[in-house]
């Protein structure tokens, strides 16, 4: 079991939140939608990138909680394929703050014992981008503790897609038209390959939505959503949110 007060400081909320949770029945895998930085800078009367530079710290914090509770897998939803029709200005921004995350953090990612890895179409980003993601992922990849997920440019159509179209090579390559298409035979195509299927899936800013994120993947997840914008979800939320995930009764379409 974690030490609780490396978590969060005695007599604090996020304290009295740990002594409730059973970890024995942690989520082995957490999703996260990081909604709402635009509206949370908005609400301030700032610039929108004002609101993506709040959210590292909630990045930050919740990725060194996960870690130290002892999940095995976050996976956090960071830049979407549809993301691509904003101002030029706020995506150059938000790769600027993206690799601004990784030169600060890094040495923290592999203190904590943290595997970065990164899911979506990784490859159509800019060089620099792609530099500085393969940088992380070289420098952790002998970690053994939490695997950090960044999902980039990424959605889940596209991921199926991708999925599908490298089934087809293989079958082509191997000469096995007579191959049947399973569940885990696209599973084992999925970005995500190797990985178990979120548990729970966050959602901040009130929002009703899963935006095109890991489609196939989340099936059986438990969702908890939450009217805080990210620039505000700390350590308290998450923990919260597992609380109440272990009062839920999973029965994966059974009895």
């Amino acid at each position: 079991m974690a030490n609780l007060e490396e978590i969060a400081p005695r007599g604090s909320r996020g304290y009295s939140l740990l002594q409730a949770i059973d970890f024995d029945r942690l989520p082995q895998h957490i999703a996260v939608i990081m909604d709402g930085n635009g509206r949370w800078a908005a609400a301030r009367r700032l610039p929108r990138v004002a609101g993506h530079r709040a959210g590292i710290a909630s990045v930050k914090e919740v990725v060194e909680t996960s870690a130290r509770l002892g999940i095995r897998v976050l996976t956090l939803y960071a830049f979407s394929v549809e993301n691509w029709k904003r101002p030029k200005s706020e995506i150059s921004t938000l790769m600027s703050l993206l690799k601004e995350y990784l030169q600060k953090e890094l040495s923290s990612i592999i203190k904590n014992n943290i595997r970065f890895c990164t899911i979506g179409r990784v490859n159509d980003l800019a060089p620099d981008i792609q530099q500085s993601l393969q940088k992380a992922i070289a420098e952790t990849s002998q970690n053994n503790g939490m695997i950090m997920n960044i999902a980039l440019n990424y959605g889940g159509r596209a991921e199926l897609v991708d999925a599908f179209q490298s089934i087809m090579r293989q079958v082509a390559q191997n000469g096995h038209r007579d191959t049947v298409i399973t569940e885990q035979l696209i599973s084992d195509h999925l970005y995500t390959s190797g990985l178990d299927d979120p548990d729970l899936l966050i959602r901040t800013s009130g929002e009703m939505r899963i935006s095109n994120f890991l489609l196939w993947q989340i099936a059986y997840a438990e969702i908890w959503m939450t009217p805080v914008y990210w620039p505000d979800f700390r350590r308290e939320h998450l923990l919260q949110a597992i609380v109440d995930y272990q009062k839920r009764d999973r029965r994966y379409g059974g009895l």
